[in-house]
């Protein structure tokens, strides 16, 4: 089964051997994309939390829908940790749109080994 995708490529300038591109998908199976941002603060353990943003992963719009998301948390405390799930699934909003439930625990990391619960919300995407 093949499913169509547009979207472009982004190559940055420069002769930089260990560049890199980035592939932005505008559609998937000719039904426009889109993403949400996130961001929270870790649960506080072994004396500090975190911060964290980033941004979904595109998924089809006007179709149920879940979102893969990954990011870094500051560096607090000597160390950072990372965080990588999905989504839930999409939930409206009044006034359209819908937003998605997350949660889970970072990495491992730190001079006394330790993770982090974080969670929330993303924002809201038509």
């Amino acid at each position: 089964m093949e499913i169509p995708i547009s979207g472009f490529l982004y190559e940055p300038e420069g002769d930089d051997p260990t560049h890199t591109h980035k592939l932005y998908i505008t559609s998937w199976n000719r039904q426009p994309v889109h993403s949400h941002d996130l961001a929270g603060t870790t649960s506080f353990d072994v004396g500090h939390d975190h911060r964290y943003a980033g941004r979904t992963a595109p998924a089809p719009s006007g179709v149920p829908h879940i979102h893969a998301y990954a990011a870094v948390t500051t560096f607090n405390s000597g160390h950072l940790h990372y965080i990588r799930g999905v989504t839930g699934p999409a939930i409206p909003v009044p006034g359209g749109g819908h937003i998605h439930q997350f949660d889970g625990y970072t990495t491992v990391s730190g001079a006394t080994p330790h993770r982090h619960h974080y969670g929330g919300e993303t924002d809201k995407a038509l």
